[in-house]
């Protein structure tokens, strides 16, 4: 069985194709193509459908075989059961030449905990620009805490850091709180010189949450430095993170949880991954943190296994 797993993000997507076959699994190829974005945007689908065609072509390049049997793509902003996902499905389905019944597109969060946890249960936690954080159990029961987007729910996130600094950089401004470098250093970086600018800034549209998470590196230099208002910022976010873990643990009954931690935010700075797991401790303290077992295109190759698999 010949399948392809994908893992498409906003900057790039990545497709794996792989041999499963007597029990193991044999790599053929890996590509890379570009990103996608919501699929209601304007240019959602047709980008969708390059990343899928690019990524595929790519990794299928130079094989004598390339019928595929089965695919899923992790992509994301697409949610379980939503007209969004039966839309990524279908297309996924065309651009490949493959019956639907054979396809699946799921959100990047799902694929990539079956990457860290192939053969058990699990917490994922994903800590970059946004959060979100999975779990699964051993018969495969999922629940989800965060990751509804920046505007509802971004506590936890790069965005949340540099978002709650450049609130703390105003109230500085405004004689709230005394002054401290980091505003300067945060004005500076959005070549700002007064709060009016700003308030401008922060809704032109090529802001939004990367524009705020951006600023965070600051936010944690700061912290690294004893700024006593920077280091809350980022306990705050930490302590965000281990509740929803708990809460996760708490919903899917694991006792003893195995967590692997994904995102820029865990994974360049340490003063805060440390404060993650001081706070995890904590609340969960039989928790364990592990390295993924695999990655999300292998999470993906598995979910094509079990869907193109037929019962005995």
């Amino acid at each position: 069985m010949l399948l392809a797993g994908f893992d498409a993000g906003q900057t790039s997507t990545r497709c794996r194709v792989s041999q499963w076959h007597n029990g193991s699994w044999k790599q053929i190829g890996e590509g890379h193509g570009p990103g996608v974005s919501h699929l209601a945007s304007s240019c959602g689908k047709k980008r969708f459908r390059r990343a899928i065609s690019c990524s595929a072509a790519a990794a299928l390049q130079n094989q004598t075989v390339t019928t595929l049997s089965g695919a899923v793509a992790g992509t994301s902003g697409i949610e379980e059961g939503s007209v969004a996902q039966q839309q990524a499905t279908a297309l996924l389905a065309e651009e490949l030449n493959l019956d639907r019944s054979q396809v699946l597109a799921t959100g990047d969060e799902r694929t990539a905990l079956r990457g860290a946890f192939p053969n058990c249960s699990g917490i994922l936690l994903v800590s970059g620009t946004g959060m979100i954080c999975l779990g699964r159990t051993d018969r495969g029961q999922e629940h989800r805490c965060g990751g509804w987007g920046w505007l509802l729910d971004g506590a936890g996130s790069a965005f949340d850091l540099g978002h709650q600094g450049l609130q703390l950089s105003l109230r500085m401004a405004d004689g709230r709180q005394p002054d401290h470098p980091l505003r300067q250093q945060l004005w500076k970086a959005l070549d700002c010189r007064s709060s009016a600018a700003v308030k401008a800034r922060v809704v032109e549209p090529d802001f939004g949450a990367a524009g705020f998470a951006a600023l965070a590196p600051l936010v944690v230099k700061a912290a690294d430095q004893g700024m006593t208002e920077a280091h809350c910022i980022l306990k705050h976010s930490a302590d965000v993170l281990a509740a929803s873990i708990a809460t996760v643990a708490s919903e899917l009954d694991l006792k003893q949880p195995n967590l692997v931690g994904h995102g820029g935010a865990l994974e360049h700075f340490y003063k805060f991954r440390s404060l993650v797991k001081t706070a995890v401790r904590e609340l969960l303290p039989s928790a364990q943190w592990f390295p993924a077992s695999g990655d999300g295109c292998q999470g993906a190759l598995a979910m094509a296994k079990e869907l193109n698999t037929k019962p005995c």
